[in-house]
């Protein structure tokens, strides 16, 4: 069954808009992680860049996307798997994997990540993994 952006936006209690509506669908069509520019690019005809820029900030704020580090340093948002029913706890240390043919960026959930002890006074906000190779689409 197709996810509906507008039961996932009301479910996050967010104001439901064309721009968070047409951001979440990209997110769900591509079921990958986008960068700002991806999403800029796919959505020019309707939507300026800062309202989407306004809209992945309010969806990081509420926990519907996470950021997903990338080898090329830019910065990319995957939705968060977590049934979207916004009162489930998860956390966003999983394993991210890019693919070197198709160029993208896919979340493995099933793997978490160890949790790091740091030294004191260190306080950590995130981990991350990005493992590199050719996804099962392109093999």
């Amino acid at each position: 069954m197709a996810q509906n952006p507008s039961r996932i936006l009301h479910t996050h209690k967010l104001r439901v808009t064309n721009c968070r509506k047409e951001v979440l669908k990209t997110f769900l069509d591509k079921q990958s992680a986008l960068s700002h520019a991806d999403l800029e690019e796919e959505l020019k005809k309707d939507f300026d860049r800062v309202t989407i820029y306004r809209t992945l900030k309010t969806f990081l704020e509420t926990d519907l996307i996470h950021k997903v580090l990338d080898d090329t340093g830019t910065t990319k948002y995957a939705l968060c798997a977590h049934g979207h029913e916004g009162s489930h706890p998860h956390d966003h240390e999983h394993v991210h994997f890019k693919c070197e043919s198709c160029g993208k960026t896919i979340c493995i959930d099933e793997i978490s990540l160890p949790k790091v002890k740091l030294p004191e006074g260190y306080i950590g906000k995130e981990v991350n993994i990005l493992v590199t190779g050719i996804c099962k689409n392109c093999s």
